[in-house]
């Protein structure tokens, strides 16, 4: 068992010293607080979270808040996206924990290996959109330049809090303090991207408020490029 977890720890921290060769990948963890299969995939995300080149975000759906216990997180829209993701994916259902990595692969994630292997994979894929941030005060604009056509894309912002310390008091995880990371507390379409041209944007943040600005393929498709905008 330790072999298993070390090799698993070896990949999740894969080349973190060079990830500025590699291209940013975004994992996105579908959670609830009323899933007992859930924890380990959150712990999984707060790992992933800490390499330079992964995006991590937690999104709580609100299908689970009947058993027993109300995630304090959960948003339909989460749960809206998932569904959209299942059916752009071809997909008949949706599950708790489920991760789906830059918009296109879906993954149990209480699999690690399995999650290791894909974000490895999308690491290494060529860049197609190329950002630069210049930061104010109160506000963030963004270039995007085009390195090649990626056709009619979603350019979205989705607002977090960095870190969350629940005590679960009903439910399958009831008596447990679980911590969650990156938690969405919404997600705000900016505007629709031909995907041909330069783009500027410029996103308003209040003091202290952390956000990720998505570009993604209209239809819930691939992501093509994300970047943090504190």
């Amino acid at each position: 068992m330790r072999v298993f977890i070390w090799a698993v720890v070896f990949l999740l921290a894969a080349s973190v010293g060079s990830a500025q060769d590699r291209s940013t990948v975004v994992v996105e963890l579908f959670t609830s607080q009323g899933c007992s299969s859930c924890p380990p995939a959150d712990a999984l995300l707060e790992r992933l979270s800490r390499r330079n080149n992964v995006i991590a975000l937690s999104l709580h759906v609100d299908y689970w808040d009947y058993i027993g216990w109300k995630d304090k997180f959960a948003s339909p829209a989460n749960t809206a996206r998932q569904q959209a993701y299942a059916r752009a994916g071809g997909r008949r259902s949706v599950y708790t924990p489920q991760m789906i990595i830059n918009g296109l692969d879906d993954v149990a994630g209480t699999a690690p290996m399995d999650v290791a292997d894909i974000i490895d994979r999308h690491s290494r894929r060529q860049p197609v959109v190329e950002l630069t941030l210049r930061r104010s005060s109160n506000a963030v604009r963004v270039q995007a330049k085009l390195l090649r056509s990626i056709g009619p894309s979603i350019v979205q912002v989705a607002y977090i809090s960095a870190r969350k310390v629940v005590q679960i008091k009903r439910g399958e995880n009831a008596g447990r303090s679980l911590q969650y990371t990156n938690v969405v507390k919404r997600i705000e379409k900016l505007r629709r991207w031909s995907g041909e041209n330069p783009l500027a944007v410029e996103i308003a943040l209040k003091q202290h408020e952390q956000a990720v600005l998505l570009i993604q393929q209209e239809g819930h498709g691939v992501i093509f490029a994300a970047v943090p905008l504190r």
